[in-house]
């Protein structure tokens, strides 16, 4: 928090230690722990650690207990005078010649005193209402007081002792502070207040002794980094009139003789005095040479009176140097279908290439003549440059582009091959087994428009949640996954892995993020979890489902798996952001599926696909998945419902195919539904792959692996990924012969 005038609120801080000796002010900076009233004058020195600028005060050092005011009830205006505060006006008991009592707030009384112009030193006496100011004795309304181990001093007298205006606003019940341009504001009986609208807390709560509005010290002390010292049970302060300076540069970065400097600075006075001068040290609006800089900057009141100076450094840098844009390829001439390789030697000299855009750059070409390949780079400071070469075609063919791609082609990336011949390929037979997974697929209804529960079902053991939601709500919202041990026992549930993707507005990015992410957390293992249920004891799971809320129009996807040593009531739910589920799901509709998007719980959702005979050699194979033919869709319940549901897509089975693959197999993935992204698990690899575009989605296919020069065990793991479409083949194609260049 960055108060406008410190100072101010400083000095009023201050002021408050005049009125009594908190039992907490010899506080241990390390230990915390309180020394009482008595052991104070074991103390002789407490200085505040904290430092600040010289002539500024650390306006992040915020987190301590500030200064408390009281307020004034009992008033009609909105915003009254200073005679309605609390407290009564401070009395010395040995006034000076030209002392002048005339009472500040409006009160009737010989005995009052004038307010402080603040500055000086301050003493207070423990357990009395004495004070010291520059010599001058005061007596404050009530003596210090410790009560529940904080010290307490009215405000009031403080208030006096620094010169600030009080007020007390009737509509919001809040007695004001005010001193140039800062702005307190407190409340009774609260442990909070504000400064300049900012919400700070106290130690102890505010409160009134016979009309004396009372509050924490010490807070005020740590808060403001007022130091002090402890001398014979007497507490000496400094008090300071100094006004305050302070400045920023606003530009990003300076440059050396280019930038224009632009200072804005800021000047206050404690007091309220007007300023009137400033002075610059080593100031300069254009640095001519590149280098670190101290500037000072002070200021000088109406009362001749200087800040303390404040310093900054500034930091110039030399002008940028472009960049340089180069590369090289291999050759200057390649035949039809020969590799071309491109070796990028682009650098910056005074920092990074942050961005690259190449034209031409392909790995080979298929028609003869000339070609010009272009290389644009762009450094961080937004510096660019550009470099082209011309490399030549000949009419002779190397390999062609079907060739090519299947031998060069990287892992992940797509080539385009005949669609309707790929529906030619010989089908690969098979059988399958599978593992006891229950599925938990929470994906209806798909566009949520309402609080409630998407599904509920009790499942024991092994379990896998597939859950796909978009907010169709006005407002954020979450969606959680609630586990209710129903046991008379304890219940330990085991978290195997899970992926987690979005809030984002494109569905298809969900999808593949959440399962790319699951196989990736399988394999290191990192969201394995252990947690404890006793009876009857309801906790959320799956926490990275809702750390991010959903806006309107957003979507997130989640995969995970887990086992349970007991049956385990799961509950699915949709609410509002900053809803606590535990406190309203047994209250929560439960909604309709929107029978078009199955939900509902499936056995058996692991399936194993096995073939040990040899894959490969001359033919071209096909193993298609998801089609309901060879791969039928699974046949599960709507719980809630009470209904049969299909699992239409089989989203959320995890496919695992164990395969014997020939010599110099290409095995592809072949979208035959339309877009679609995913990932793979390819013999423990990642393998992540997008097929988009308005046409012939089902003539792309995307390399997962190639076998060498022996057969090989290939062992592929992959699911649907929500927001794709279905269904999908895996391809296996035998590699043409590598040829020399």
């Amino acid at each position: 928090m960055k108060l406008k005038s410190i100072s101010l609120v400083t000095a009023l801080l201050v002021s408050q230690t005049v009125l009594a000796v908190p039992a907490v002010l010899a506080q241990s900076p390390v230990s915390g722990s309180v020394v009482h009233e008595e052991s104070l004058q074991d103390h002789q020195v407490h200085t505040s650690t904290n430092t600040v600028a010289a002539g500024s005060v650390d306006t992040k050092e915020t987190t301590t207990e500030p200064p408390a005011i009281p307020t004034v009830p009992g008033d009609t205006d909105t915003t009254a005078t200073d005679s309605q505060a609390p407290d009564v006006p401070l009395t010395p008991e040995e006034p000076a010649e030209n002392t002048d009592t005339t009472d500040p707030s409006g009160e009737d009384g010989d005995n009052a005193a004038a307010p402080s112009i603040g500055g000086g030193q301050l003493i207070l006496h423990m357990n009395s209402t004495r004070m010291e100011h520059d010599g001058q004795v005061y007596t404050s309304t009530q003596p210090m007081t410790v009560k529940d181990g904080v010290s307490y001093v009215s405000i009031r007298s403080l208030v006096d002792r620094v010169g600030y205006e009080i007020a007390y606003d009737s509509s919001t019940k809040e007695t004001i502070i005010k001193y140039g341009e800062d702005e307190l504001r407190f409340l009774t009986d609260s442990k909070t207040y504000k400064v300049n609208g900012e919400t700070m807390t106290m130690k102890g709560a505010s409160y009134q002794d016979n009309n004396v509005f009372m509050v924490p010290l010490t807070s005020i002390t740590q808060a403001l980094n007022i130091s002090y010292k402890v001398e014979d049970k007497k507490v000496i302060m400094q008090l300071s009139t100094k006004p305050v300076a302070s400045f920023t540069v606003l530009n990003n970065k300076i440059i050396a003789g280019e930038t224009t400097v632009i200072y804005q600075t800021k000047s206050s006075s404690p007091r309220g005095v007007q300023i009137v001068d400033e002075k610059w040290e080593g100031r300069q609006d254009i640095f001519e040479a590149a280098g670190i800089y101290t500037v000072s900057y002070a200021v000088q009141d109406a009362n001749g009176e200087w800040s303390d100076p404040y310093i900054q450094t500034i930091v110039v840098v030399n002008p940028n140097i472009p960049p340089v844009a180069e590369f090289k390829t291999d050759k200057a001439e390649y035949k039809m279908g020969e590799p071309i390789t491109i070796t990028d030697l682009s650098y910056d000299e005074d920092g990074e290439i942050v961005d690259r855009q190449w034209m031409n750059n392909y790995p080979a070409f298929f028609t003869p003549g000339p070609v010009t390949i272009q290389l644009i780079v762009t450094d961080q400071d937004g510096a660019s440059a550009k470099v082209e070469h011309t490399i030549n075609i000949t009419t002779e063919t190397l390999y062609t582009y079907d060739e090519f791609s299947r031998l060069f082609t990287p892992v992940g990336s797509n080539f385009m091959i005949n669609g309707g011949e790929a529906l030619g390929y010989e089908r690969l037979p098979y059988t399958y087994s599978t593992e006891p997974y229950t599925l938990f697929k929470d994906n209806g209804p798909e566009p949520v428009s309402t609080e409630g529960v998407l599904y509920r079902d009790t499942i024991t053991g092994l379990t896998r949640f597939m859950t796909h939601h978009v907010n169709k709500t006005n407002e954020k919202g979450k969606v959680y996954i609630i586990a209710k041990n129903i046991n008379e026992i304890p219940a330990n549930l085991e978290i195997i892995t899970t992926g987690m993707a979005g809030p984002d507005v494109y569905a298809e990015i969900t999808g593949t993020k959440s399962v790319a992410r699951y196989f990736e957390n399988y394999q290191n293992d990192s969201k394995k979890k252990t947690i404890s249920l006793e009876p009857g004891e309801s906790k959320i799971i799956f926490e990275d489902m809702h750390k991010i809320a959903m806006k309107p129009e957003e979507t997130i996807s989640f995969l995970g798996d887990l086992y349970s040593d007991s049956p385990i009531e799961y509950t699915s739910v949709f609410v509002k952001d900053g809803q606590d589920p535990l406190e309203v799901v047994d209250t929560l509709p439960v909604l309709d599926p929107i029978q078009s998007v199955m939900r509902g719980t499936f056995t058996d959702s692991t399936r194993i696909f096995e073939h040990y005979n040899t894959i490969g050699g001359n033919k071209n194979y096909r193993l298609s998945l998801t089609d309901n033919a060879a791969d039928p869709f699974q046949i599960g319940v709507d719980t809630p419902l009470e209904i049969s549901s299909v699992n239409a897509g089989n989203y959320g089975v995890i496919y695992k195919l164990k395969l014997r693959v020939a010599p110099r197999t290409l095995i592809t993935f072949n979208p035959r539904g339309g877009l679609y992204m995913g990932a793979a698990l390819v013999n423990g690899n990642l393998v992540s792959f997008s097929h988009t575009g308005k046409d012939n989605v089902s003539g792309q296919t995307s390399v997962l692996h190639r076998t060498g020069d022996s057969e090989e065990i290939v062992e592929i793991w992959t699911t649907p990924s929500a927001g794709s479409n279905l269904p999908f083949s895996i391809l296996f194609m035998p590699l043409p012969k590598i040829k020399q260049q």
